[in-house]
């Protein structure tokens, strides 16, 4: 049985989450180089099995493209490339930075953690698999 891989993909850092075996329990995983997210699934997939690829779409508040889409939307091409028998489904992520920071903030940690914006990352890419999996019952 495989596990779902969700990313919150951004120009510079991507936030990666990943669910556990039984597809329940979404988990921040790791925050890397945008330019280094394929590489770090091509060596993650040689060990786990992925069933699916989810992928926090960028759209404004009046569901349109914004300059995030353009660049998100070519990295789900590569994906889809160097994947392609692993499916990608893409989700609303409008909000997951700020509902991220305030969870940060909700659970007491300091100013050093905060600050961190990778730690926002992983935490937006486990919101959107949360998200999913709230609406995907498997």
């Amino acid at each position: 049985m495989g596990r779902i891989m969700s990313f919150d993909y951004g120009s510079k850092r991507t936030g990666i989450a990943i669910t556990d075996p039984l597809k329940i329990i979404a988990s921040p995983y790791k925050t890397c180089e945008s330019n280094k997210v394929l590489g770090f699934v091509k060596n993650y997939i040689q060990n786990n099995k992925i069933d699916l690829f989810i992928v926090g779409f960028p759209l404004n508040l009046k569901s349109k493209s914004t300059d995030a889409t353009r660049i998100v939307k070519k990295f789900i091409q590569l994906l889809k490339k160097k994947f392609p028998l692993i499916p990608v489904k893409l989700i609303d992520e409008r909000y997951t930075s700020k509902i991220a920071f305030k969870a940060i903030l909700d659970a007491g940690k300091n100013k050093k953690y905060r600050k961190e914006k990778s730690n926002v990352d992983r935490i937006s890419a486990s919101l959107i698999l949360q998200s999913y999996l709230a609406n995907n019952k498997i």
